[in-house]
């Protein structure tokens, strides 16, 4: 199968090589694309939230299958238009990316369907949601803009006068255009963050290995939020109680809800969680793969990333064998001096091969172009540097290893990923694991396998 993603990411570039692993696939082509992803598949220059050209370049190419990756043109119905032109897909209608696209909507589908979230108020006045905030009087409070804001649309307003700039920046000055006109408050919750992506074709769902994200600029999780700094799977704190207990009270209402709507959802739904002292509950919900979290949770994956894209578009996803590697997958981001507020670009990256890698690693593109042979940076998270392990301290080790190689100017990352995890795991297993590492495990292409 000849097969298009559509996206320009580190999670793109991890969707491509993954896809680039199965016998299925013919050739892959990717739009816009960027460095990293070019020396795996043909790049265009057609941008993600462009349908008219995404189909248009689709019909130009021939392809089996679109898959389209990112979250605006989700939302913006780009699924719907290829399937109208006859095309297989990857990635939900624009009835079920509301899921993500309004936080208003998914809010209420919880409270309707009795889903575990957090109490919320929703507020198109600035001085009504002022108003609120001050009766409730409880701080950290969350605000949060109705629609996409490239991951930027929440804050977490540490007193009185933050939430007040907070709210009127949001809807008064409108920060994030529209996105932000209308607004949800929400009660802050407490407790180990846990983000679980799943398959699903809207009749089975099938989650995939737990991962941790490390969303804040600064080691000790300080400075301001990004879009990913660096993700570790599995999460430890994601026991297989607390599995079972998503599975029954989240991952399935979730599906039976949106089918019960009208709303079907095909693809990979996001479950952003937080494991509260009364239960997990859902943060947010994502209509796609999230960013960093796929460049750890794909190369885990035992299984054919074509033929599951295959299985879901055509429901059939309960007849497709789908299995996870023993061990932890560290991902550490270098991002661009000044990231995530301004920072240069064109800066030339040292360190890589020809086709952008590091022995040892995935080196996963996320802001690169390749020129005349050389890598330069081109966005403010530039590489997502990858690596597996038996054990999660092994992980990172490789992982911090790879980075030590890499070199451009500015260069920025955090030095405490995966921390807060190794603090979740006894320490006396730590021991045990490196034991076992050694006497019962071999690796085989940089994944250990059970002998």
């Amino acid at each position: 199968m000849d097969i298009l993603v559509v996206g320009g990411g580190g999670r793109e570039h991890a969707i491509v090589m993954k896809l680039a692993e199965s016998p299925k696939v013919g050739k892959l082509y990717c739009t816009p694309g960027n460095g990293g992803i070019s020396r795996y598949a043909e790049c265009f220059d057609v941008a993600a939230t462009d349908i008219e050209g995404v189909v248009a370049l689709a019909k130009k190419l021939k392809v089996d299958m679109v898959a389209v990756a990112p979250d605006d043109p989700l939302v913006l119905g780009m699924v719907d238009a290829l399937q109208a032109e006859g095309f297989k897909t990857f990635g939900p209608k624009k009835n079920a990316a509301i899921i993500e696209g309004s936080k208003v909507f998914s809010k209420d589908l919880m409270k309707k369907y009795n889903i575990p979230t957090a109490k919320y108020e929703v507020f198109t006045n600035s001085e009504d949601a002022i108003k609120y905030v001050k009766e409730q009087n409880t701080y950290p409070a969350v605000i949060k803009a109705d629609g996409l804001a490239l991951g930027k649309g929440v804050i977490l307003a540490e007193s009185e006068k933050e939430a007040v700039e907070a709210i009127h920046s949001m809807i008064d000055d409108k920060q994030f255009g529209e996105s932000s006109s209308t607004i949800v408050v929400e009660e802050y919750l407490t407790g180990p963050e846990v983000s679980v992506l799943s398959f699903t074709d809207g009749k089975t769902v099938v989650p995939m290995i737990s991962s941790m994200d490390h969303k804040r600029a600064l080691d000790g999780d300080k400075g301001l939020n990004t879009g990913g700094m660096g993700t570790v799977a599995p999460n430890p704190y994601y026991t297989e109680d607390i599995a079972k207990e998503c599975m029954e009270k989240i991952f399935l209402p979730t599906i039976n809800a949106m089918n019960a709507e009208g709303r079907t959802f095909e693809g990979c739904l996001y479950f952003g969680l937080m494991l509260t002292p009364n239960g997990p509950k859902v943060i947010e919900y994502n209509c796609r793969f999230g960013d960093p979290e796929t460049q750890v949770v794909l190369p885990m994956l035992e299984g054919d990333l074509c033929e599951i894209f295959e299985a879901i578009y055509e429901h059939r996803l309960a007849d497709v064998k789908i299995g996870w590697k023993s061990g932890y997958c560290t991902c550490v981001v270098m991002a661009s001096g000044g990231y995530p507020v301004k920072y240069k670009k064109g800066i030339e990256i040292f360190g890589m091969d020809d086709k952008g890698q590091v022995d040892g690693a995935f080196i996963y593109h996320a802001g690169t172009k390749y020129e005349d042979g050389k890598f330069y940076t081109n966005g403010g998270r530039v590489l997502g540097v990858t690596c597996n392990a038996y054990t999660l301290q092994g992980a990172l080790d490789k992982s911090y290893e790879a980075v030590s190689k890499i070199k451009f100017e500015g260069e920025h990352f955090r030095k405490d990923i995966g921390q807060k995890a190794l603090k979740a795991l006894p320490k006396d297993s730590l021991d045990l694991e490196y034991k076992q590492d050694m006497e019962d495990y071999i690796e085989e292409n940089g994944v250990y396998l059970r002998q």
